[in-house]
């Protein structure tokens, strides 16, 4: 089946020959947004800036970030695309929240804009094959089925997820029914909207599952969630996951204290990061005063990837959006080439790496590799 051609993309303001060349970025950076990966994000992405300008920028012309606060709002995010498309952006970067990308990449592709992707991982980005709109982090059903498999292999086969109302959470429910039913494992699910977290307990105890998995926001409700799990004796030995990666914020460890560890969740490293990867790796940590998190390196990952675009094909918007299959670029967590993945919709980095981790009980600033893929 041939794919509609894209539109056009629209002209934006004329540059002076010694001008900036800018990317529009997307990223929570208020609430109801995750915060703490909205500014990991930001750090990443700026940090790359800096090096690229420190050797030369695109062409000798500085790169310039021009950022928007989307506060996990779609109709936000609509409006600051239409906004950066006006202003002359070359492409677009970011975002963390799967709805609110989806909402980026509709925008950017109706728009002819070059949009990477940087941390959102819902598998249907777009609701057709789309030119324009690239995407870093796997697919939800990549992800969400290695998580699967970290459960199965550590046993359990009565499986309970405590879900808020989502077309993202919804997802990764039915992602992880089809792979573990083939199993013998059963997923039930428990309306964490609906439910406080003394009822879900009740539910959990009657149910006799092994594994709360939280498909919910942070803070709430699930810090509260897991205070009452923790704190319920006919619970004890049960394991609480998130796959969405919340344990990962610092604000989990410091909100949940010891409650917190032992709360496997996905992360996209791998195994051993390379030279660029731990140079990266340090330069992040002094610029957030702390560990960095996958998130920042995604951002990092997104700029090199951008800035190489840009440098052999300039800031023109339709050369850039053509130029997504013969890219091929060193990231931080290894070499970066994008392809169709069936049922995206996006070009797609084909093999990003796939961690399950947790925060160590002994040790809460450390964290435990349980399951590696690719």
């Amino acid at each position: 089946m041939n794919t509609p051609a894209s539109p056009a993309p629209r002209p934006g303001p004329r540059r002076s020959p010694g001008s900036t060349v800018r990317i529009g970025v997307l990223v929570p950076l208020t609430r109801p947004g995750w915060t703490e990966a909205g500014r990991r994000l930001l750090a990443g992405l700026e940090l790359a800036v800096a090096e690229a300008n420190a050797t030369g920028g695109i062409g000798g012309r500085p790169l310039e970030l021009v950022v928007r606060d989307t506060a996990a709002d779609p109709r936000r995010a609509t409006a600051a695309v239409d906004e950066l498309a006006g202003l002359g952006v070359a492409a677009l970067a970011g975002e963390y929240h799967s709805v609110v990308a989806r909402a980026v990449a509709a925008g950017a592709e109706a728009a002819g804009l070059p949009f990477l992707c940087s941390s959102a991982v819902l598998d249907a980005l777009t609701d057709r094959p789309a030119e324009s709109v690239a995407r870093l982090p796997p697919p939800q059903s990549y992800g969400w089925r290695a998580y699967a498999d970290y459960l199965l292999g550590a046993g359990h086969t009565r499986i309970a997820v405590a879900a808020e109302p989502s077309v993202y959470w919804e997802s990764g429910t039915r992602i992880l029914r089809e792979h573990l039913a083939p199993h013998g494992t059963t997923v039930t699910g428990l309306d964490a909207r609906a439910l406080p977290p003394a009822a879900v307990c009740d539910e959990l105890a009657a149910d006799g599952a092994t594994a709360l998995l939280l498909l919910t926001g942070f803070p709430d409700p699930a810090v509260p969630l897991v205070r009452s799990v923790r704190r319920d004796r006919r619970l004890a030995g049960l394991l609480i996951g998130a796959p969405a990666g919340q344990p990962e914020f610092t604000e989990w460890a410091e909100l949940l204290g010891d409650d917190g560890a032992g709360v496997p969740f996905l992360r996209y490293l791998p195994e051993r990061l390379g030279p660029l990867g731990a140079r990266v790796g340090a330069a992040l940590r002094e610029r957030l005063a702390e560990a960095p998190s996958f998130v920042a390196f995604e951002g990092y990952d997104t700029v090199t990837v951008l800035a190489a675009m840009l440098r052999a094909h300039g800031p023109d918007r339709a050369r850039l959006a053509a130029s997504w299959p013969h890219t091929v670029v060193d990231g931080t967590r290894g070499r970066i080439r994008f392809t169709r993945s069936p049922g995206t919709g996006v070009w797609q980095w084909a093999r990003p790496p796939v961690q399950v981790v947790d925060r160590d009980p002994a040790v809460r600033g450390r964290f435990r590799v349980l399951h590696t893929v690719g």
